[in-house]
C-alpha cells in the first residue's frame, strides 16, 4: 500500500515522532529512552510506518539502524512539521518560567563550570526556581553527536565545524594569561617572550589530547618545554603555586583563583590567533522557550563578546 492510498484518518502523528527519534538516536533503544517508551512500542510504531511508506525505512547494521533512501527523503519535511507543531503549542500556552519544571544538560569545560555556573545558579534560583541544570564535559569530537541525540542541550566550546542542523552563536574570544607563584623569579617586571619560552611549563590536557595552546604556539614558530601535564586547571594552579613552573590559562578563571591560591597573573607575552568561544545547540531546541531563555542568559554571563560580532547562524 502506498502513502497515497493510506487512509489519513487512521494515521497517528506520533508515528512521525518515532521516525525522527530513531534517526536522531541511532536505533530502537535510543528512541525508546528519548520518548520514554518501551522498545516493543517503538518497534510496533516502526512497523506501522513501514506499512505506510511501503519501505523498511531503517536497515540494521550491527548495533545501528541505518536510514534508507526513503527515510532520508522524507525526514527533513517530517522534522520541519514537528518543529512547527511544537512552536504552535508553545505559542498557545503561556510560558511561565517560574513554574516550569525544566532540566537542561550543559556541555561545559571546567573553566566555565567554575566561573559561569555560580552566576547562572544565582539567576535560576530567582527566575526559574524549578529548573535543574546538569553540567558535564563533552569531548569536542562528540559535540554534534551528543546534541543530535538529545543527551546534551547546550554546549559552550571553542569553535568547531558542525552540520547545519546544529546552531551556534559567537560568544567572544578566550583571553589567555600566564600564572606563576608569588615568589617566582620572573614575578617582578613585565614577563618577556624569551623568558616565557625558556621557562618550564605545566599544561592541562584531557585523555592524552594535545594542549591546543601548543598548536597555536607552534604555528607561530614558538616552542616551550612542558614538565607536568595535569587533568584540571585547579590542580595545575596548585602545582604552579609551589614551583617555578608557568601555566597559561583563560584569564577569567585565573583571576578567580588568585583569591584562593598564592599565585599572580601576567599577560601572555606572545600574540596568538584569537581563540573563539561559541555556543552550540540542535535546531530541534530552537523554538523551545526555556531553552531560548537559557541561551540568552548564558550569553550575557560569558564576558568578552566584542561589538559587531558575527551573527548567530
Amino acid at each position: 500500500m502506498s502513502v497515497n492510498q493510506w487512509n489519513i484518518k487512521r494515521l497517528d502523528l506520533n508515528l512521525f515522532r518515532v521516525l525522527d527519534a530513531i534517526y536522531t538516536n541511532g536505533g530502537i533503544s535510543g528512541a525508546a529512552r528519548a520518548l520514554h517508551l518501551t522498545q516493543p512500542a517503538i518497534t510496533h510504531s516502526l512497523n506501522r510506518l513501514r506499512e505506510v511508506f511501503d519501505d523498511p525505512l531503517f536497515v540494521r547494521q550491527g548495533n545501528k539502524m541505518i536510514p534508507t533512501e526513503k527515510t532520508r527523503l522524507v525526514l527533513p519535511q517530517v522534522q520541519l512539521c514537528l518543529q512547527g507543531l511544537n512552536a504552535t503549542v508553545m505559542h498557545e500556552q503561556e510560558f511561565n518560567l517560574r513554574e516550569a519544571e525544566l532540566t537542561f544538560t550543559l556541555g561545559f569545560r571546567d573553566v566555565l563550570e567554575a566561573t559561569v555556573l555560580p552566576a547562572l545558579t544565582k539567576i535560576i534560583q530567582t527566575a526559574a526556581p524549578r529548573m535543574t541544570i546538569i553540567s558535564r564535559r563533552v569531548v569536542r569530537e562528540e559535540i554534534e553527536k551528543e546534541l543530535s541525540a538529545g543527551r546534551v542541550d547546550l554546549v559552550v566550546e571553542r569553535r568547531i565545524h558542525v552540520e547545519k542542523r546544529v546552531k551556534s552563536t559567537y560568544l567572544g574570544d578566550e583571553t589567555m594569561v600566564v600564572v606563576m607563584a608569588k615568589n617566582h623569579p620572573l614575578v617582578s617586571g613585565n614577563l618577556q617572550k624569551n623568558d616565557y619560552l625558556r621557562a618550564r611549563h605545566v599544561v592541562v590536557a584531557q585523555q592524552g589530547a594535545r594542549e591546543s595552546l601548543d598548536t597555536l604556539l607552534n604555528e607561530a614558530g614558538h616552542f616551550r618545554e612542558v614538565s607536568i601535564v595535569c587533568q584540571h586547571l585547579y590542580a595545575a594552579c596548585n602545582v604552579v603555586a609551589s614551583s617555578n613552573l608557568l601555566l597559561t590559562m583563560p584569564s577569567l578563571y585565573a583571576r578567580d583563583l588568585t583569591r584562593v591560591l598564592p599565585i599572580v597573573v601576567r599577560p601572555l607575552p606572545i600574540r596568538l590567533k584569537p581563540i573563539r568561544l561559541e555556543m552550540y545547540w540542535h535546531e530541534m531546541k530552537e523554538n523551545d522557550s526555556g531553552h531560548a531563555w537559557l541561551r540568552t542568559t548564558l550569553a550575557d554571563l560569558i564576558p568578552g563578546k566584542p561589538e559587531n560580532s558575527p551573527p548567530e547562524r
